[in-house]
């Protein structure tokens, strides 16, 4: 009895030792739950830093290379955002935008518009773009895209705003502090 009393003592300790934000995340799920966060590995350097705000832009111009494929930048956004909370980042210093433009244009379609360009095929990015609204991320599709390609405006998933351009978007937010990453 003796010996079960001092191991449960030993290991309230050890977890309160840990900080609290690795109990956080430990016992709360990942805020975009479809995708993983990086792996860990031991000896990893430059970690998700808490006391940072990331304020990324993500340009999408491409399509996935498979019609039912979901698009991999958008995956890989998701990992990226599911990366910074699991290190800590708080939801509040995770600010990310993505903008459609191009031929990423047709990811921010309704899944009726999407089918009807598409031969019949579902749009695959509509459940993951939803979940990573939900989790905060900010969705652009570029307005002269939209127009350029005969595009009814009402066919944009409502979870996207169109902005006027894409050039316009992507070069307002550099200006206010956001990183541009290519997708």
């Amino acid at each position: 009895m003796k010996k079960a009393w001092i191991g449960a003592v030993a290991a309230v300790a050890i977890w309160m030792a840990i900080p609290g934000s690795a109990h956080a995340q430990s016992a709360q799920a990942l805020p975009i739950p479809s995708v993983d966060a990086a792996i860990d590995f031991p000896n990893e350097h430059e970690m998700p830093d808490p006391n940072l705000t990331y304020k990324i832009v993500f340009d999408i111009a491409k399509a996935a290379p498979k019609i039912d494929d979901v698009n991999p930048g958008l995956i890989a956004i998701s990992r990226y955002f599911n990366t910074l909370a699991k290190g800590g980042v708080p939801a509040d210093r995770r600010k990310f935008v993505v903008v459609f433009h191009q031929e990423g244009t047709e990811l921010a379609l309704t899944n009726a518009a999407y089918k009807a360009l598409k031969d019949g095929h579902d749009n695959p990015n509509i459940a993951l773009i939803r979940s990573m609204k939900q989790a905060g991320v900010d969705f652009r599709v570029c307005g002269q895209g939209v127009l350029s390609r005969k595009i009814d405006m009402a066919t944009i998933q409502p979870e996207i705003q169109i902005d006027q351009w894409a050039m316009t978007t992507i070069t307002t937010l550099q200006l206010r502090g956001y990183v541009r990453v290519a997708m």
